[in-house]
């Protein structure tokens, strides 16, 4: 603001006037008047030189020049302030540091006045500032918004997030009549409990540069993500997500949660763009809930064996039965995510019923046990089960064994062994369960129709007879008559 003050040369008697003058602002001004008086007591009437008044102009506490017209200082100020109004419509703009004048009377001659050295050292040293709000994350300043309300509103924006307006202003009521008792939660109900940030959060008043205050969306945006820009790489050719992640110190699950739709799979392209910022929030959200929930509780199994039941048969001598409890839990959740979770109290509603099973102990040599042994040592899958060349490829094929043992997958009765068509030496075992398996391209067989088997027992040579491309065994499942996927069966 400007301020004028009268200079008082004497200890005479003098008075002090204050006036206001509104120049787009409030400005605050003092005048005081003096008489003045001269050495041997010749007065000023007795010179023919005259009186006049000249300002000496302050910059807070900084001289600045001398004028004999203080409205040049003035109108300067005033279009200085005008030309930021056009730039910040809205803003309450005033002159950064206060402005003010200390006039004087001396005699014309001795009038020291330099009117462009006044001019100019204001224009260098002079700025505009705005009034504002700013958000002060655990003692620093780190973002400024025009007024309060925007200020209120972007932290209030930041909250609503990672919790409703509704649970939000449900809390606050709650909070302004502490001494009403909570009523009971209903099942899957969730009660808010506390809503507050990370840091220290608060809001002052204060003065910056205009083109320093940002709006209340961008004040969320850097509050939450630590900044305004986020950085961006345009993908080159031969570029790998893994490579490009490391380039700009991420790891890989960090890269993809920067850049929605992106899986490491993903291909990406040359001149595409792809988000590397790593955000450093300065707040996060930390949500304290209730919530009471009705739950299942397992049951327990209890297994029986009966060496009377061949092995590989079940029957459940009692169906087990889930429980049910009532839980509150106390949680705390960060930006969304739960954090901490705690049991408050629990209840037992229903109790669990156990099961029990009756397993079978009885072996029967002739009898599978349910379970399937891999056919072959070592070797890999070279085929899987499925379309191939134009046709259905009923079961897998092992090749590269380190033996070209073929074993029995479970104990069960040969109903087929011999030549057949495309499948060359084929050997049929029936394992009296419902499972049937099927060993074909054998270059011998070992076993004969009706012969019993035992799980692991060796039934032939591994070869390439019938439609074979080379030296492997093929082998099916079929169960209760119905082709199986035999990789869902057996373990390497």
């Amino acid at each position: 603001m400007f301020k004028w003050v009268k200079k008082v040369t004497s200890a005479s008697e003098s008075t002090v006037k204050s006036f206001n003058k509104t120049i787009n602002r409030t400005i605050a001004a003092g005048f005081a008047a003096a008489a003045l008086t001269f050495a041997g007591g010749v007065s000023a009437s007795a010179n023919d030189d005259k009186l006049v008044t000249v300002y000496y102009v302050y910059m807070g506490d900084e001289y600045i020049g001398t004028v004999s017209d203080k409205k040049v200082i003035e109108d300067i100020a005033d279009k200085k302030i005008s030309e930021a109004e056009g730039s910040h419509k809205g803003m309450k703009l005033a002159l950064a540091t206060e402005l003010s004048f200390i006039p004087e009377q001396v005699f014309e001659s001795s009038s020291e006045v330099n009117e462009l050295e006044a001019v100019n050292g204001l224009k260098e040293k002079m700025e505009v500032h705005a009034e504002a709000a700013a958000l002060v994350i655990g003692g620093k300043e780190v973002a400024y918004v025009e007024n309060d309300e925007q200020a209120k509103a972007a932290l209030q924006k930041i909250k609503s997030s990672y919790v409703s307006d509704k649970d939000i202003k449900t809390l606050e009521e709650r909070k302004a009549s502490a001494n009403t008792p909570l009523p009971q939660l209903k099942e899957n109900e969730t009660r808010l409990l506390d809503v507050r940030f990370t840091e220290d959060v608060s809001i002052s008043e204060t003065s910056v540069k205009p083109d320093q205050i940002i709006s209340a969306d961008e004040a969320v945006k850097l509050l939450q993500k630590g900044t305004l820009e986020e950085k961006k790489y345009e993908v080159k050719e031969g570029d790998a997500l893994s490579n490009i992640a490391s380039a700009h110190n991420l790891d890989m699950k960090q890269l993809i949660e920067l850049n929605s739709g992106l899986k490491e799979d993903s291909l990406i392209k040359a001149g595409q763009e792809l988000n590397v910022t790593v955000y450093k929030p300065y707040v996060k959200v930390i949500a304290d809930k209730e919530v009471f929930k009705k739950e299942k509780i397992d049951y327990e199994q209890e297994v029986i064996e009966d060496s009377s039941m061949p092995k590989g048969e079940t029957k459940i001598k009692q169906e087990g039965q889930e429980g049910v409890r009532a839980a509150t839990y106390l949680i705390s959740e960060e930006n969304g995510q739960t954090v901490k979770k705690e049991v408050k109290e629990e209840k037992v509603l229903e109790e669990p019923v156990k099961q029990i099973v009756i397993k079978g102990t009885k072996v029967i040599p002739s009898r599978g046990e349910g379970t399937f042994a891999y056919p072959a040592v070592g070797g890999y899958i070279s085929s899987k089960m499925g379309y191939r060349w134009g046709k259905m490829h009923k079961g897998i094929d092992i090749a590269r064994p380190s033996d070209r043992t073929i074993k029995a997958a479970d104990n069960g009765t040969v109903v087929s062994a011999g030549r057949d068509g495309g499948y060359g030496n084929k050997i049929v075992i029936d394992h009296n369960n419902g499972y049937r398996t099927v060993y074909a391209h054998l270059d011998s067989i070992s076993v004969s129709v009706g012969q019993t088997v035992s799980k692991g027992s060796k039934i032939g040579v591994m070869g390439s007879t019938g439609d074979s491309t080379g030296v492997h065994l093929h082998f099916e499942v079929y169960k209760n008559g119905k082709m199986q996927d035999p990789l869902k069966y057996i373990n390497k």
